[in-house]
């Protein structure tokens, strides 16, 4: 009798969920795949051995990525991430500014708003002065893990301008930009160009 042995490497899913391809480009459906060599009989496999490594791969196209491809975030995240953000950053800033004045809660509301949070008004603003968010530090440092350096910027002057909606920068508030600057990932030089441009140009 033939007998027909050898050794393959078998995949088996161990989950599944939706990330951000890097091949496609946007949001896929993906299964986290764990990889075993089996030593095999007929081309069965019969007993398991080495577990070799894990994948994620996208069921789209089918290309197989290490498991750092899940800390890519997708859309939806980062779609929830920032404002959620913004008025941790507003939070920061009217905390130790005018929180009383409406020019800057008018600045945070198109602010949050610009970030898709279409519902959120000035009752929202008040709740949040009024209860911080005791997580809001983590919060900017979570959007900005997920934005380019421009887009970092981009949300530092916003936050530059809700500020300055009641006047001239207080050394107050600039150490409440810093911060905000510092959980984005921003350098002290970075976050003190971005401010200072912010400055400049409100001014003209």
């Amino acid at each position: 009798m033939l007998l027909i042995f050898g050794f393959a490497v078998f995949f088996r899913t161990v989950g599944e969920g939706d990330f951000h391809c890097p091949h496609c480009g946007g949001d896929r459906h993906y299964r986290h795949r764990v990889a075993r060599r089996w030593f095999t009989l007929f081309f069965l496999p019969v007993i398991p051995l080495t577990r070799v490594g894990e994948i994620v791969e996208c069921t789209t196209c089918r290309n197989r990525f290490n498991l750092g491809a899940l800390r890519l975030p997708t859309v939806q995240q980062m779609e929830a991430a920032l404002p959620v953000a913004m008025r941790a950053a507003a939070v920061i800033v009217l905390g130790v500014g005018d929180s009383a004045d409406s020019g800057a809660r008018g600045r945070v509301v198109e602010a949050v708003r610009g970030y898709g949070a279409t519902d959120f008004d000035d009752d929202a603003l008040q709740a949040d002065l009024e209860n911080p968010p005791g997580d809001a530090e983590e919060s900017i440092a979570t959007a900005g893990a997920q934005l380019t350096t421009e887009a970092r910027e981009w949300f530092l002057a916003q936050a530059v301008r809700i500020a300055l909606a009641d006047g001239a920068l207080s050394d107050a508030e600039r150490q409440a930009l810093r911060l905000v600057a510092s959980r984005l990932g921003l350098t002290p030089a970075h976050a003190f160009g971005v401010i200072a441009t912010t400055e400049g140009a409100a001014r003209e």
